[in-house]
């Protein structure tokens, strides 16, 4: 329950993150992750205003007890000094140091438009980190084909379950957690759609195709339905083992698992570059409008989506080649002999 993890956090945090999930309707993990960040802005905050001594253990500093007059004196070079904390002290990437900004951000907003406890937000100018933006990292056609094809040939119990798992990811692009959420009743095997809750619990609809559907029915038919104690009936991937719902750090060890024994390890892959390679394909053979892809997705910005637009480079090069003129020859730059 939430009050085991937020009960050492200050009131008013407490309010925020309980806010957050029944208000904003954002999701547990966002709101613990939220917590971690404010928890530790407030332990450096008692550390900087000298309010504990000096060779205090960082993560026992107790804040439950600080209250608005504290948090009222909080100035935004004191988040500059905070952030510069995370990065020098905790190492702290700029990703990282850009979601403690949104915690921030999103605490303060609330206690000065929501509560109006505070006359002036401190970090209303604090802006994010500048990230660097990297090429997704995907599987080619080639190694995703080999990656189904060597999981379709193992002698695995739980082959048909696994299988499966990497079929949806490939073609639908979904995440980790959309994954491990799926429901029986949120499948349409006929025409094929399948409802997934993503970030914010938003729902969307992503369709299925032949090798999804398939893969689905022979996974509940040869391994789902013949588990002698199924604890979560509701929840379409179990645990072979214990009948409960497979939780997100099982389906990354099937993930390595199936790309170490299709030689596919070391190069980085894991269930989210799975999302990343179901994009790219889509965007590069199936010639998906950005828009769309977004919506697929479940993204928030388009922005987001266009780290696939990379793909492009590819087709315009291809383009270039085909060109009917591509093979005429060129001019000699040679001097003419007749002159």
């Amino acid at each position: 329950m939430a009050e085991k993890k937020y009960y050492d956090l200050p009131e008013l945090v407490r309010q925020y993150l309980y806010y957050l999930i029944t208000i904003k309707n954002r999701s547990k993990r966002t709101a613990d992750a939220y917590a971690i960040d404010l928890r530790n802005f407030f332990r450096f905050y008692k550390i900087h205003k000298s309010l504990v001594n000096d060779d205090a253990e960082f993560s026992s500093i107790l804040i439950n007890d600080i209250e608005i007059d504290l948090i009222k004196t909080v100035t935004l070079l004191d988040v500059y000094e905070y952030l510069h904390f995370a990065m020098e002290q905790n190492n702290n990437a700029a990703k990282a140091r850009a979601r403690k900004v949104s915690s921030l951000r999103g605490f303060f907003k609330y206690l000065t438009v929501n509560l109006r406890i505070l006359k002036e937000n401190p970090v209303e100018h604090l802006e994010m980190p500048s990230l660097k933006k990297t090429m997704p990292k995907y599987l080619s056609v080639s190694e995703s084909k080999e990656l189904l094809h060597n999981k379709s040939e193992s002698n695995s119990p739980t082959k048909f379950r696994d299988y499966c798992i990497l079929t949806l990811f490939l073609n639908c692009g979904m995440r980790l957690s959309e994954l491990v959420g799926v429901n029986l009743e949120d499948i349409k095997i006929e025409p094929g759609s399948l409802k997934l809750l993503g970030k914010g619990n938003k729902e969307r609809i992503v369709f299925l195709n032949n090798a999804c559907k398939t893969s689905i029915d022979n996974y509940i038919k040869n391994e789902r339905n013949i588990i002698k104690v199924i604890k979560d009936k509701k929840a379409l991937f179990l645990s072979s083992r214990t009948g409960k719902r497979i939780g997100a750090r099982q389906v990354q060890k099937i993930v390595q698992a199936a790309l170490r024994d299709a030689g596919l390890d070391g190069k980085g892959y894991s269930p989210h570059k799975l999302r990343h390679t179901a994009a790219t394909l889509l965007y590069q053979y199936g010639h998906v409008d950005i828009l769309v892809l977004k919506e697929l997705l479940g993204h928030v910005n388009v922005g987001t989506t266009e780290i696939y637009t990379h793909v492009a480079n590819d087709m315009i090069k291809d383009a270039v080649f085909k060109n009917p003129l591509a093979d005429e020859k060129i001019l000699s730059n040679k001097s003419n002999k007749n002159k």
